[in-house]
């Protein structure tokens, strides 16, 4: 087993799902539909479930407790991408990164139901359901806005170019890319990515917005290695500002 790469892999996963559910979070309360309201906090709900599961694995390879890890770093030391940790902004953006980020995702998971690393097969085998549901959702809002007014077609459109940049870095090499493939733990990055290019613009291909040229864009990268926007700090203070109060405080 090499266990530098496998918990660089799952620290860069726990990572994503732990600030893109706090992100999503954000939308309890103020969703433009009340549908979506709940929908975007029982997604937000999943995903720091599949966080916690992911950090308790890392505790089983040496880490500290889901708490710690979660609540007690900061900013350098968190391996999420960049497109994670943008504002929610208007609802056209949150809805893009939804789609972006977790066709993403459940292509993913589906890669590690073969992992030779046996807890992330069992763990991704078991989220199956409610992943399908993320991305079932996320693709209905967009072929339905996306093929459906000039306003939203033209909203969409700008949000889309604008995340799409940070969505490449989704796909950020590891530095144990190799070791992380030649174990079996996950068929790698650029994989993942092939088969993201292709399930997006399937479903691109059902609406009237054209995705950005990956010839002429730059990805946004630095994120898994703890390069971040200046908005991720801010959102950990948030985050963690009940921990923050009482440390040691057993809950």
């Amino acid at each position: 087993m090499k266990p530098e790469a496998l918990k660089e892999l799952i620290y860069k996963m726990a990572d994503d799902l732990l600030i893109l559910g706090h992100r999503n979070s954000e939308w309890t309360g103020i969703g433009p539909l009340l549908e979506e309201d709940i929908a975007f906090s029982s997604m937000a709900q999943d995903k720091v479930g599949q966080a916690q599961n992911l950090y308790q694995i890392l505790h089983s390879l040496g880490e500290s407790e889901p708490d710690i890890v979660a609540f007690t770093r900061n900013a350098p030391q968190f391996h999420n991408c960049q497109l994670v940790e943008l504002p929610i902004g208007e609802y056209d953006f949150s809805l893009v990164r939804h789609f972006l980020f977790d066709t993403a995702d459940a292509l993913r998971w589906e890669m590690l139901t073969t992992s030779s690393y046996e807890p992330l097969a069992q763990v991704a085998k078991k989220f199956q359901g409610e992943i399908r549901y993320h991305v079932l959702h996320a693709k209905t809002w967009i072929t339905q806005l996306g093929s459906a007014t000039e306003e939203s077609i033209s909203r969409l459109q700008l949000a889309l170019n604008y995340a799409f940049p940070f969505a490449l870095g989704i796909f950020e090499s590891s530095p144990y890319e190799k070791e992380i493939i030649a174990e079996g733990y996950f068929g790698g990055e650029e994989l993942l990515k092939e088969k993201w290019m292709e399930k997006i613009k399937s479903v691109l291909n059902e609406t009237q917005l054209i995705l950005p040229d990956e010839k002429i864009i730059t990805p946004v990268l630095g994120g898994r290695v703890g390069i971040h926007t200046e908005h991720l700090q801010p959102l950990l203070d948030e985050m963690t500002e009940v921990v923050a109060l009482e440390p040691h405080a057993e809950w």
